[in-house]
């Protein structure tokens, strides 16, 4: 396991299509987990659900994620996702 110092890792989707989402998403989960760190951010925004929607369905099965989950209000509420990492 890699040693992670530092704030939790926190991407931020504001006013991006779904397909930019995705796109940036791939390169931020493979970032955090390279850096080791144990969990990670993703805001969304609460919107219309879409981008929501279309992040958590490609955490699914991707093969880094553990878990993942609306985050505590205190990070971002159901406008984010809190990921695990294996």
């Amino acid at each position: 396991m890699k040693k992670f110092s530092g704030s939790v890792p926190k991407l931020d989707l504001h006013a991006l299509t779904a397909a930019e989402a995705l796109a940036q998403l791939s390169a931020f989960l493979q970032a955090s987990y390279g850096a080791g760190s144990p969990q990670a951010y993703i805001v969304h925004g609460k919107g219309t659900g879409v981008l929501r929607a279309e992040v958590r369905r490609y955490l699914v099965h991707h093969p880094l994620v553990f878990h993942y989950g609306e985050a505590d209000r205190f990070h971002g509420g159901e406008g984010a996702t809190q990921v695990i990492f294996k």
